[in-house]
Protein backbone atom coordinates (compact mmCIF):
# COMPACT_ATOMS: atom_id res chain seq x y z
CA UNK A 1 0.00 0.00 0.00
CA UNK A 2 1.16 3.23 -0.79
CA UNK A 3 1.35 5.75 1.45
CA UNK A 4 2.40 9.59 2.05
CA UNK A 5 1.96 11.93 4.77
CA UNK A 6 -1.57 13.02 4.77
CA UNK A 7 -2.47 16.90 3.72
CA UNK A 8 -3.14 18.39 6.94
CA UNK A 9 -5.42 20.51 5.62
CA UNK A 10 -8.87 20.62 4.72
CA UNK A 11 -10.17 19.27 1.07
CA UNK A 12 -12.90 18.71 -1.09
CA UNK A 13 -14.17 15.31 -0.14
CA UNK A 14 -16.60 13.17 -2.33
CA UNK A 15 -15.94 9.56 -1.29
CA UNK A 16 -13.46 7.76 0.90
CA UNK A 17 -11.08 5.05 0.06
CA UNK A 18 -10.37 2.18 2.36
CA UNK A 19 -7.25 0.38 1.12
CA UNK A 20 -7.11 -3.03 3.20
CA UNK A 21 -4.05 -4.82 2.96
CA UNK A 22 -3.93 -8.12 4.06
CA UNK A 23 -0.25 -10.08 4.92
CA UNK A 24 1.31 -11.88 1.71
CA UNK A 25 0.14 -15.54 2.63
CA UNK A 26 -3.56 -14.40 3.38
CA UNK A 27 -6.55 -14.17 1.08
CA UNK A 28 -8.98 -12.07 3.61
CA UNK A 29 -12.53 -13.22 4.70
CA UNK A 30 -14.73 -13.64 2.10
CA UNK A 31 -17.54 -11.32 4.00
CA UNK A 32 -15.55 -8.28 2.86
CA UNK A 33 -18.59 -6.19 1.71
CA UNK A 34 -21.02 -7.48 4.81
CA UNK A 35 -17.93 -6.37 7.34
CA UNK A 36 -17.49 -3.02 4.90
CA UNK A 37 -21.26 -2.09 5.28
CA UNK A 38 -21.35 -3.18 8.89
CA UNK A 39 -18.99 -0.71 9.61
CA UNK A 40 -20.86 2.25 8.94
CA UNK A 41 -23.05 1.64 11.68
CA UNK A 42 -20.25 1.49 14.53
CA UNK A 43 -18.92 5.43 13.33
CA UNK A 44 -19.66 7.46 16.13
CA UNK A 45 -22.34 10.89 15.93
CA UNK A 46 -21.08 13.87 14.27
CA UNK A 47 -18.93 11.46 11.07
CA UNK A 48 -19.56 11.86 8.08
CA UNK A 49 -22.80 10.07 6.61
CA UNK A 50 -21.59 7.53 3.92
CA UNK A 51 -22.75 4.75 1.48
CA UNK A 52 -20.81 2.08 0.39
CA UNK A 53 -20.73 1.99 -3.35
CA UNK A 54 -17.97 -0.05 -4.55
CA UNK A 55 -15.58 -2.83 -3.38
CA UNK A 56 -12.73 -4.36 -5.46
CA UNK A 57 -10.65 -6.75 -4.15
CA UNK A 58 -6.86 -8.05 -5.49
CA UNK A 59 -5.58 -11.63 -5.42
CA UNK A 60 -1.72 -10.65 -5.72
CA UNK A 61 -0.79 -9.68 -2.72
CA UNK A 62 -4.26 -9.79 -0.85
CA UNK A 63 -6.15 -5.86 -0.73
CA UNK A 64 -9.11 -4.89 -0.99
CA UNK A 65 -10.26 -1.03 -2.42
CA UNK A 66 -14.03 0.11 -0.39
CA UNK A 67 -15.42 3.36 -2.03
CA UNK A 68 -17.97 5.16 0.08
CA UNK A 69 -19.82 8.41 -0.91
CA UNK A 70 -20.41 10.93 0.95
CA UNK A 71 -24.37 12.13 0.34
CA UNK A 72 -22.75 15.75 -0.70
CA UNK A 73 -18.81 16.81 -1.44
CA UNK A 74 -17.28 18.56 2.19
CA UNK A 75 -14.21 19.95 2.87
CA UNK A 76 -12.75 17.35 5.27
CA UNK A 77 -9.93 16.97 7.50
CA UNK A 78 -7.77 14.21 7.95
CA UNK A 79 -8.93 13.60 10.86
CA UNK A 80 -12.34 13.19 9.50
CA UNK A 81 -11.61 10.10 8.34
CA UNK A 82 -10.33 8.46 11.33
CA UNK A 83 -13.51 7.64 12.75
CA UNK A 84 -14.34 5.09 9.10
CA UNK A 85 -10.76 3.82 9.38
CA UNK A 86 -11.08 2.96 13.36
CA UNK A 87 -14.36 1.31 12.02
CA UNK A 88 -13.08 -0.96 9.80
CA UNK A 89 -9.67 -2.10 12.10
CA UNK A 90 -12.90 -3.33 14.59
CA UNK A 91 -14.75 -4.87 11.95
CA UNK A 92 -12.06 -6.93 10.13
CA UNK A 93 -10.14 -7.40 13.97
CA UNK A 94 -8.46 -10.64 14.05
CA UNK A 95 -7.59 -10.35 10.56
CA UNK A 96 -3.98 -8.74 10.91
CA UNK A 97 -5.12 -6.37 7.70
CA UNK A 98 -3.72 -2.76 7.71
CA UNK A 99 -6.78 -0.25 7.18
CA UNK A 100 -5.75 3.33 5.75
CA UNK A 101 -8.59 5.52 4.69
CA UNK A 102 -8.18 8.64 2.32
CA UNK A 103 -10.11 11.77 1.21
CA UNK A 104 -11.25 11.32 -2.77
CA UNK A 105 -11.68 14.83 -4.81
CA UNK A 106 -13.74 13.41 -7.81
CA UNK A 107 -12.23 15.45 -10.58
CA UNK A 108 -13.77 13.17 -13.59
CA UNK A 109 -16.67 11.07 -13.86
CA UNK A 110 -18.84 9.38 -16.88
CA UNK A 111 -20.67 6.40 -17.80
CA UNK A 112 -19.21 3.97 -20.44
CA UNK A 113 -20.01 2.19 -23.77
CA UNK A 114 -21.52 -1.05 -21.66
CA UNK A 115 -23.12 1.02 -18.34
CA UNK A 116 -25.62 -0.78 -17.01
CA UNK A 117 -23.90 -4.72 -17.64
CA UNK A 118 -22.40 -6.56 -14.70
CA UNK A 119 -18.83 -6.26 -14.35
CA UNK A 120 -16.23 -8.38 -13.52
CA UNK A 121 -13.27 -6.29 -13.04
CA UNK A 122 -12.34 -3.40 -11.65
CA UNK A 123 -9.00 -1.45 -13.18
CA UNK A 124 -7.03 1.14 -11.18
CA UNK A 125 -4.32 3.27 -12.47
CA UNK A 126 -2.61 5.61 -9.36
CA UNK A 127 0.32 8.37 -10.05
CA UNK A 128 2.06 10.83 -8.46
CA UNK A 129 2.64 13.62 -11.99
CA UNK A 130 6.36 15.03 -12.30
CA UNK A 131 6.90 18.50 -10.95
CA UNK A 132 5.15 20.49 -13.38
CA UNK A 133 3.29 18.35 -15.31
CA UNK A 134 0.32 18.13 -13.07
CA UNK A 135 -1.98 20.47 -15.80
CA UNK A 136 -0.72 19.12 -19.21
CA UNK A 137 -1.76 15.21 -17.56
CA UNK A 138 -4.74 16.59 -15.92
CA UNK A 139 -5.96 17.86 -19.61
CA UNK A 140 -4.91 14.85 -21.15
CA UNK A 141 -6.81 12.28 -18.62
CA UNK A 142 -10.30 14.74 -18.71
CA UNK A 143 -10.25 15.86 -22.18
CA UNK A 144 -8.74 12.67 -24.42
CA UNK A 145 -7.64 9.84 -22.39
CA UNK A 146 -10.72 9.23 -19.99
CA UNK A 147 -13.41 9.85 -22.24
CA UNK A 148 -11.95 7.89 -25.18
CA UNK A 149 -11.35 4.69 -22.56
CA UNK A 150 -15.29 5.21 -21.47
CA UNK A 151 -16.12 4.64 -24.71
CA UNK A 152 -14.61 1.03 -25.85
CA UNK A 153 -17.27 -1.52 -25.34
CA UNK A 154 -17.03 -3.28 -22.76
CA UNK A 155 -15.81 -0.30 -20.03
CA UNK A 156 -19.38 0.28 -18.03
CA UNK A 157 -18.07 3.36 -16.20
CA UNK A 158 -14.66 5.72 -15.92
CA UNK A 159 -13.95 7.95 -12.96
CA UNK A 160 -10.33 9.79 -11.99
CA UNK A 161 -9.81 11.47 -7.98
CA UNK A 162 -7.77 13.25 -6.43
CA UNK A 163 -6.65 10.71 -3.12
CA UNK A 164 -5.60 13.82 -0.74
CA UNK A 165 -4.29 11.14 1.92
CA UNK A 166 -2.49 7.56 1.29
CA UNK A 167 -1.46 6.67 -2.11
CA UNK A 168 -0.42 8.45 -5.31
CA UNK A 169 -2.00 11.74 -6.23
CA UNK A 170 -4.00 10.69 -9.45
CA UNK A 171 -6.48 7.61 -8.92
CA UNK A 172 -7.96 6.75 -12.14
CA UNK A 173 -10.42 4.04 -12.19
CA UNK A 174 -12.74 1.57 -14.95
CA UNK A 175 -15.45 -0.58 -14.13
CA UNK A 176 -15.42 -3.34 -17.08
CA UNK A 177 -17.23 -5.96 -17.89
CA UNK A 178 -14.48 -8.32 -18.22
CA UNK A 179 -10.84 -8.11 -18.12
CA UNK A 180 -10.80 -8.44 -21.76
CA UNK A 181 -11.53 -4.87 -22.45
CA UNK A 182 -7.79 -4.04 -21.30
CA UNK A 183 -6.53 -5.63 -24.60
CA UNK A 184 -9.02 -5.03 -27.19
CA UNK A 185 -8.24 -2.83 -30.08
CA UNK A 186 -10.35 -0.35 -28.91
CA UNK A 187 -8.60 0.25 -25.57
CA UNK A 188 -5.01 0.20 -27.01
CA UNK A 189 -5.61 2.45 -29.67
CA UNK A 190 -7.03 4.69 -26.86
CA UNK A 191 -3.37 4.47 -25.02
CA UNK A 192 -1.69 4.76 -28.45
CA UNK A 193 -2.39 8.30 -29.42
CA UNK A 194 0.13 11.03 -29.69
CA UNK A 195 -0.88 12.79 -26.68
CA UNK A 196 -0.72 9.97 -24.25
CA UNK A 197 3.07 9.53 -25.57
CA UNK A 198 3.53 12.90 -24.18
CA UNK A 199 2.13 12.96 -21.14
CA UNK A 200 2.33 9.04 -19.48
CA UNK A 201 6.37 9.10 -19.38
CA UNK A 202 5.96 11.80 -16.85
CA UNK A 203 4.00 9.73 -14.02
CA UNK A 204 5.76 8.86 -11.28
CA UNK A 205 5.01 6.30 -7.85
CA UNK A 206 3.02 4.37 -11.08
CA UNK A 207 0.93 1.89 -9.49
CA UNK A 208 -1.30 -0.48 -12.10
CA UNK A 209 -3.70 -2.56 -10.17
CA UNK A 210 -6.31 -5.51 -11.94
CA UNK A 211 -8.76 -6.21 -8.85
CA UNK A 212 -11.77 -8.51 -9.48
CA UNK A 213 -15.00 -6.75 -8.55
CA UNK A 214 -16.41 -7.61 -5.41
CA UNK A 215 -20.91 -8.18 -4.97
CA UNK A 216 -22.65 -4.93 -5.77
CA UNK A 217 -24.29 -3.31 -2.55
CA UNK A 218 -28.20 -3.77 -2.48
CA UNK A 219 -29.62 -0.24 -3.44
CA UNK A 220 -30.96 1.79 -0.30
CA UNK A 221 -34.54 0.87 0.95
Amino acid sequence: MSRHAPNAATAPTDLLLAQLAWPAAAGGPRDVMARAGAAISRLPPGAPALRLVRGARAVQPPAVYLYYALDQRASLAPQDARPLEQALAAAFAGEAVQVAVSRLEKVFERAGHSSGQACAAHYVVEMDPQEGWMPEISAWYDQEHMPGLAAVPGCAHAQRMLNHDHGPLSLACYDLVTEAALNSPPWLAVRATAWSDIARPHFTNTKRTMFQRLPDVPPDR
